[in-house]
């Protein structure tokens, strides 16, 4: 299938701190990829280079085949890329629909009401409470509601920071449920995550990023199944260094 986003060479860093290696990756629509990889290996800032909050020193980011290499962050969110990150993401002090209207205030009424009405179809609990504040609703309503107003201007690939970060393995489920039911619209979804075994499981496909660098990429119940990642995250036992695709 045709990348959405396809990035190739990328090198990325603060000031002359390098931290991103010549990475390469591509997403598609409605395909769910996770990117794993222990603390410090660039994750974070591999994320944040896509969304044009650290600045690309080498390489490309093409977004729907438009290179995106030089654009500020929000000219990317206009283009059709969101993002969840993992603290402060909603309004305490407002209602769920409130936080939804505000994520699509760029929209006219109709049309924003028409994408709020959407959002509850597609995540129920949230049109249950619909006048609950944030601050009141639990975790992993919280982290739908987050999802929810980051979908409400319909991009076409959205990332997620954590998302279960925090959770009762219950509410982990719920959330990753509905990552899949946002894929299934057509969504790309990445995400960043901890929890290897949920992530894994709703994903179709993985990279493990290692200090900077690709180091394993390939189906995600390939890489779930392998020893090395087995050993790096679960600690079963020792195993050859990373490295490579995986069919």
């Amino acid at each position: 299938m045709t990348a959405l986003l396809k990035i190739s060479g990328l090198h990325c860093g603060y000031g002359a701190d390098e931290i991103i290696h010549g990475v390469d990756l591509e997403f598609v629509r409605g395909e769910i990829v996770t990117i794993l990889g222990p603390n410090g290996c660039g994750k974070t800032t591999l994320v944040k280079s896509i969304l044009g909050y650290v600045r690309t020193t080498e390489g490309s980011i093409r977004f729907r085949d438009e290179d995106l290499t030089g654009m500020r962050p929000t000219e990317r969110v206009a283009r059709g890329i969101g993002y969840v990150p993992q603290l402060l993401n909603t309004f305490g002090p407002l209602t769920i629909t409130e936080n939804l209207e505000i994520g699509g205030y760029r929209l006219r009424r109709p049309e924003r009401n028409a994408a709020i009405g959407r959002m509850f179809a597609l995540f129920p609990p949230l049109a249950e409470r619909r006048g609950q504040r944030a601050a009141t609703l639990s975790g992993g309503e919280r982290q739908l509601l987050a999802m929810a107003r980051a979908l409400i201007v319909s991009p076409a690939l959205i990332f997620l920071d954590e998302p279960s970060a925090g959770l009762s393995p219950l509410r982990a489920d719920e959330v990753f449920r509905h990552v899949r039911a946002i894929a299934a619209t057509g969504v790309a979804v990445v995400i960043v995550e901890q929890d290897v075994h949920r992530a894994l499981e709703v994903s179709d496909r993985a990279y493990v990023l290692v200090t900077g660098r690709v180091a394993l990429h390939g189906p995600a119940t390939t890489i779930a199944a392998d020893e090395r990642i087995r050993s790096a995250y679960l600690g079963v036992r020792e195993t050859p260094p990373l490295g490579g695709a995986i069919h």
